[in-house]
């Protein structure tokens, strides 16, 4: 009887990452969760092994390299495969960009968000390309696809996550390598708390587009089952996104005259 699989997820200590390790733990994956917060990630794996799951707790910091390839030489010693990477992990800083503090804002932002995503792919890979399978999810964001002000840095990294997705679905194909990209709009998790900008407008996104991090977590499930290359949710910001492509001008004088003269009064 063959092994279950496993499914290696970054950013897993709370809101999508741990919403997306108790979905695969219910199916029966051996999960290795990845973060910073150790205490965070044993609590969870404690909730995980009581339901009957698989789980291996390894505290790690994206921004380091050699605590990633660590991390991944870790899961193959312990489970001898990694089929599913999540690489889910990242943060926000959302402020003008003047005002970003440049090594928090900018460059561990950088770091986190898409070098630290790149390096986690680039450690698996090799493992993938010997069993000639796996499939590599990144997350990326609506604001990968449409550039709103106060978002600079972070939009850089998910455009980034974006470009790097399409690219390296193409090198690896052809080896029975899927490459998905996943893009969320807002969803109700610690990142607002962390990202730091308060609108004067009060503008905000309606309910009925905020996503919970359990929603986001069954997507997730979903595409590792049916693999894609491009996962936008929910599905009506796939007309925003075309909108934003085919009239850049309009979209531009909508958001200076709604958004950023009354902000920057």
């Amino acid at each position: 009887m063959s092994e279950p699989p496993v499914i290696l997820i970054t950013g897993a200590s709370s809101g999508i990452g741990a919403a997306t390790a108790r979905r695969f733990a219910r199916e029966g994956y051996r999960v290795v969760l990845a973060a910073r917060r150790l205490e965070r990630l044993q609590a969870l794996a404690e909730e995980l092994r009581l339901n009957g799951g698989q789980v291996l707790p390894v505290a790690t910091d994206m921004s380091k390299l050699e605590q990633i390839q660590e991390l991944v030489r870790t899961s193959l010693a312990t489970y001898g495969q990694i089929d599913i990477l999540f690489n889910n992990a990242g943060f926000g800083c959302l402020d003008w960009l003047e005002e970003l503090e440049p090594e928090h804002g900018v460059q561990e932002l950088i770091q986190v968000n898409l070098t630290g995503l790149v390096w986690m792919a680039q450690a698996v890979l090799p493992g993938m390309l010997k069993q000639r399978s796996g499939h590599i999810i990144n997350m990326s964001s609506v604001a990968g696809l449409v550039a709103p002000p106060t978002y600079t840095v972070y939009a850089a990294t998910k455009f980034g996550v974006r470009g790097f997705s399409e690219a390296l679905r193409r090198e690896v194909r052809l080896f029975g390598i899927h490459v998905s990209g996943i893009y969320p709009g807002v969803v109700v998790t610690e990142f607002a708390g962390h990202a730091g900008f308060q609108r004067k407008t009060g503008i905000n996104s309606p309910g009925w587009l905020t996503l919970s991090a359990e929603q986001v977590a069954e997507e997730v499930w979903r595409l590792s089952r049916r693999p894609r290359r491009m996962l936008v949710i929910p599905w009506t910001y796939r007309p925003v996104y075309w909108f934003n492509t085919l009239f850049p001008g309009v979209v531009d004088w909508i958001v200076e005259t709604f958004f950023v003269r009354p902000e920057r009064r």
